[in-house]
C-alpha cells in the first residue's frame, strides 16, 4: 500500500488568519515575561501575601539555613517559572515569524504544524500549572490552591504599589490560557489535514503516475545506441553547420558525431546528443576575446590542410589575378606650381 504524506493545509487561509491572531497575543506574553524577569514583583508579591496571611515569607528560607534543615521555594515563587514563562514566550514569537512565511510558500505542512503546535500547548500547559501552583511550605498559613494575586482581587494587597504588579502577574496568567485556546483550535484543523482523502489520493497517484512516466522517457532515451553523452568538448565550433549533413573535422577542435549522424526532420540532440552549432556572430566573438589572428581561423587552416595535397583557392589564384585583388593606393599629390 503506499504512503500518502499530506502536504496541503484544507483550510489554508483559515490558518494564517489564526497565525494572525496570534500576533498581539505572542507580543503580550513576551512584553509580560520580559518585564517580570530578574524578579522584578514575584519576591514583592510572595512578601504582599505574606503580610496579608495568604502564603509563607520569603524568608523562610533564610530561618531554614539557620536551622539546617532543607529548604525548596515552592514554585509558584521560584526563580525558575520566571525564566521558564519568558523562555517559552520567546520560543513561541520565533515559532511565529518562521512559520508563517513558511506557510505562505505551502511548506508548512500538516504534521509539522501538528508536531509544533502540540509541543507549544506541552509548554504553556506546564506554565499555567506551574503559575497556579500551591504553597505548602509554611504549616502555618499553607495555601493549597493557586497565589492570592490570581484568586483574590488585586485591591486586597497590603501595598499599594503592588497593585500594578499584581495585575500584571493575573494578566499574564489569563493569557496564557488564551494562546493556549488558540494553539488548540490550530492542531485540530492540523490533524484534521494529516487525514488524505480518496480525491487528493487520486491526485498524488496522477502526479506519481507522471513522474514515473517522465522517468521511463529519460531511461530510454539515455539508454539508446545513438545517445552519446554531452560534453564541453563535444560542441563544433563551424558556423553554418546543418545537421545531417558531413563535414569534414576542423583541426584542433573536436567535432561531434551527432551531426553526421542525423537525419532531416529528427532534432540533432534526439538522434546523435550534439546541440545545435554556434553562430557566426559567437564565433567571432569567441575569435575576438581570445586574442587570435587571422591565422587560426579554422576554415583557413582546414584550407591550408586540405588533404589529397589539394591547393587552397589563394594558393591556386594566378600572379595577375593576386595583383589585382590588391588595394590601389594613389600617388602623393604633386607640389603645385606657381606662375609668377
Amino acid at each position: 500500500m503506499p504512503f500518502y504524506f499530506p502536504k496541503k493545509h484544507r483550510y489554508h487561509k483559515l490558518t494564517l488568519y489564526f497565525m494572525l491572531a496570534e500576533l498581539p497575543v505572542t507580543v503580550v506574553i513576551l512584553t509580560l515575561t520580559g518585564i517580570a524577569s530578574h524578579n522584578l514583583y514575584r519576591s514583592l508579591l510572595w512578601q504582599d501575601g505574606a503580610d496579608n496571611g495568604f502564603n509563607s515569607a520569603p524568608n523562610e528560607a533564610l530561618y531554614a539555613a539557620a536551622n539546617y534543615r532543607p529548604y525548596t521555594a515552592p514554585m509558584v515563587w521560584s526563580s525558575f517559572l520566571t525564566n521558564y514563562n519568558l523562555v517559552i514566550g520567546v520560543l513561541s514569537t520565533f515559532m511565529l515569524i518562521v512559520k508563517f512565511p513558511v506557510h505562505l510558500m505551502r511548506l508548512f505542512y500538516p504534521p509539522l504544524a501538528a508536531f509544533i503546535h502540540c509541543s507549544l500547548i506541552i509548554l504553556y500547559v506546564v506554565s499555567a500549572r506551574f503559575q497556579a501552583g500551591s504553597d505548602m511550605s509554611d504549616p502555618k498559613h499553607p495555601q493549597p490552591g493557586p497565589p492570592w494575586y490570581i484568586t483574590k482581587s488585586c485591591s486586597v494587597a497590603a501595598h499599594k504599589s503592588d497593585i500594578g504588579y499584581c495585575e500584571q502577574a493575573k494578566s499574564l496568567f489569563g493569557v496564557t490560557f488564551v494562546i493556549i485556546t488558540l494553539y488548540l483550535v490550530e492542531l485540530g484543523f492540523n490533524i484534521h489535514s494529516c487525514f488524505v482523502t480518496k480525491d487528493e489520493r487520486t491526485r498524488i497517484d496522477e502526479k506519481r503516475e507522471e513522474k514515473k512516466i517522465e522517468k521511463e522517457f529519460e531511461e530510454a532515451i539515455l539508454n539508446s545506441p545513438g545517445f552519446v553523452p554531452m560534453n564541453q568538448q563535444m560542441i563544433p565550433r563551424t558556423p553554418g553547420m546543418v545537421p545531417g549533413q558531413h563535414y569534414p573535422p576542423t583541426p584542433g577542435y573536436p567535432f561531434s558525431p551527432g551531426f553526421s549522424s542525423c537525419s532531416p526532420g529528427i532534432p540533432p540532440m534526439a538522434a546523435g546528443g550534439a546541440i545545435s552549432p554556434y553562430t557566426p556572430r559567437t564565433l567571432a566573438f569567441n575569435r575576438l576575446g581570445g586574442g587570435s589572428t587571422s591565422s587560426d581561423l579554422p576554415l583557413r587552416q582546414h584550407a591550408q590542410s586540405s588533404p589529397n595535397g589539394q591547393q587552397s583557392s589563394s594558393e591556386a589564384a594566378t600572379p595577375q589575378t593576386s595583383q589585382e585583388s590588391q588595394m590601389y593606393f594613389p600617388p602623393p599629390p604633386k607640389q603645385a606650381v606657381t606662375r609668377r
